[in-house]
């Protein structure tokens, strides 16, 4: 009785191993842990920009991917600013690159 229940476990094992071995993947953003760890890059992120006590950086869009690619987008006033929030974004732990699509409003006429 001992065998077979011992040769049973083994065999549910074995075909368990390649189901446990693709849940752990981050390749699914549906995947709740993914979407927090996501989501903590996100935050703190926009928590430095918002350090920064410049206006226009406290409204830049961060959108953060799985594999901690982060996207900034939304308008500055200046290429200095533009430059800070990459450098920002950065040096938060978890980033591995930061792409910026940030626009600088232009500055209006006076008549």
């Amino acid at each position: 009785m001992k065998i077979k229940l011992a040769t049973a476990c083994f065999v549910i094992g074995t075909l368990l191993t390649p189901v446990l071995a693709h849940a752990d993947g981050d390749t699914d953003r549906k995947h709740p842990i993914t979407f927090v760890k996501d989501s903590a890059i996100t935050v703190k992120v926009k928590a430095m920009l918002a350090d920064e006590k410049v206006s226009t950086l406290a409204h830049i869009k961060v959108d953060t991917d799985a594999k901690g690619q982060v996207v900034l987008s939304g308008t500055v006033k200046s290429q200095e600013e533009a430059d800070k929030a990459v450098g920002i974004a950065r040096n938060v732990e978890g980033v591995t690159s930061v792409t910026s699509k940030l626009k600088i409003k232009k500055a209006k006429k006076a008549d």
